[in-house]
């Protein structure tokens, strides 16, 4: 069990991350210019590994502040979890860029970032002066990162894209997924905005090593349709080459039997997964108990065993529903026969796997004691203890006071309404 430390202050936060020298990214500035889940992930992933994120939001805040509330597909609880993993370690400048003193401060702010995200369509960056160019002026060694929907041209580069609308269906996994005779395959909420992030923040890293180099700012950027296909890339580059499988046949009549879904006696799912044939077809046998099936002339052959694949598959399902998960864990353990349990959402809590990898971590957030750590793990160093995702503009006086404003612009700022927001802000639910 980790060892828990004292929550600290959001604002504490800044100072402490400018003399840490074991964060990797200490000191780096991180404008967080977006909405939903791709590219604000991505920046809370710079800021567990050290930069200060300021999360810029207009006067209704990010969406992702009310979407547990506002999708259907998400489930629902007391803890607001969607904001704190996603805002984790952030602070909050709430501006009204429809005001052009809103967009004059923010140039300010801009000039002393290192680093900016944003996924506005296109139109809506030039309407708002937030394209590359407009930001280059004011900071000519900004990085500037950019994620779109489709990409930053072609015909479809306006159109507002969701992980499942181009990262899932543009790009052929939902059809990819289908069973024959079914509807295409559906994605559990945000999971396509989670891989695209980690692409997003592979181009922010090559952009500093560019800047180390040279000096230079630079623009970089992904696209949810770009990670889609890169992650169906079995798929999509046998497209390419004019090579197509059709649907997947259901589980009874499998493609291979060794690559197929099983159910257990005490209702658990396994996937099992034997590459190596050659290797692991007799061990698989004799882990059901069945160890003459190996010289059985129906699957003697890896040819033969395709042809049979749904005798053998019938076989090794009612193998398999003869015993409770537990049982099979050890016996296919035992001759290392490669295998997966289908994991139920209930059982992430107590994955004890999942904590000693480091995928599920502590937090110094009071209603969500844990959360998951983004994926990345280096020697040198470990991702900072996650604290609470700000309110509403919580942080404004104090990074416009660090972008060179007085109290008296403060002041100027928040009476015209430029300015929102504040400690206790944001929606109310």
């Amino acid at each position: 069990m980790e060892t828990r430390v004292a929550p600290v202050s959001n604002q504490r936060l800044r100072e402490e991350n400018m003399t840490e020298p074991s964060l990797p990214l200490a000191g780096l500035r991180v404008l967080d210019i977006s909405s939903f889940i791709a590219a604000p992930a991505a920046a809370a992933a710079l800021g567990d590994w050290g930069a200060d994120v300021i999360k810029v939001e207009g006067p209704e805040g990010d969406p992702n502040r009310t979407i547990m509330w506002d999708s259907p597909s998400y489930p629902k609880g007391e803890v607001n979890y969607p904001w704190q993993m996603d805002s984790r370690n952030k602070r909050s400048l709430a501006l009204d860029l429809k005001k052009p003193e809103a967009r004059a401060a923010l140039d300010k702010v801009i000039a002393g970032a290192d680093i900016l995200i944003c996924n506005f369509p296109p139109p809506a960056r030039e309407k708002l002066r937030l394209t590359w160019e407009d930001c280059k002026a004011v900071n000519p060694r900004l990085i500037y990162a950019s994620l779109t929907g489709y990409g930053e041209t072609g015909p479809d580069r306006d159109r507002p894209g969701f992980d499942a609308t181009a990262y899932f269906a543009r790009s052929g996994l939902f059809d990819a997924q289908r069973y024959e005779g079914g509807p295409p395959g559906t994605a559990v909420p945000a999971q396509g905005d989670r891989a695209t992030a980690m692409g997003l923040l592979s181009s922010i890293l090559m952009a500093l090593i560019h800047r180390m180099k040279t000096g230079e700012g630079s623009w970089v950027g992904t696209s949810l349709l770009g990670n889609g296909l890169w992650s169906c890339g079995v798929v999509a580059q046998a497209a390419l080459v004019g090579a197509f499988l059709p649907p997947r046949p259901t589980r009874d009549r499998p493609r291979s039997a060794r690559g197929n879904l099983y159910r257990t006696a005490d209702d658990r799912w396994l996937q099992l997964t034997i590459v190596r044939e050659d290797k692991l077809w007799a061990p698989l046998c004799a882990a059901i108990g069945r160890p003459t099936l190996a010289a059985d002339p129906r699957f003697a052959e890896l040819t033969e065993r395709r042809k049979n694949a749904a005798a053998l598959a019938a076989i090794l399902s009612e193998a398999f529903e003869s015993r409770d998960y537990e049982h099979w864990r050890k016996a296919l353990a035992a001759r290392d026969v490669t295998f997966g349990v289908i994991s139920r959402p209930s059982d992430i809590p107590d994955d004890e796997q999942a904590v000693h990898s480091g995928a599920i971590v502590a937090t110094d957030i009071p209603a969500m004691p844990r959360t998951l750590a983004n994926p990345i793990r280096v020697s040198f160093a470990t991702q900072r203890v996650a604290t609470p995702a700000p309110d509403l503009g919580e942080h404004g006086d104090a990074v416009l006071r660090e972008a060179g404003f007085d109290d008296a612009g403060i002041a100027a700022l928040r009476a015209s309404g430029a300015l929102v927001g504040g400690p206790g802000a944001g929606p109310k639910r």
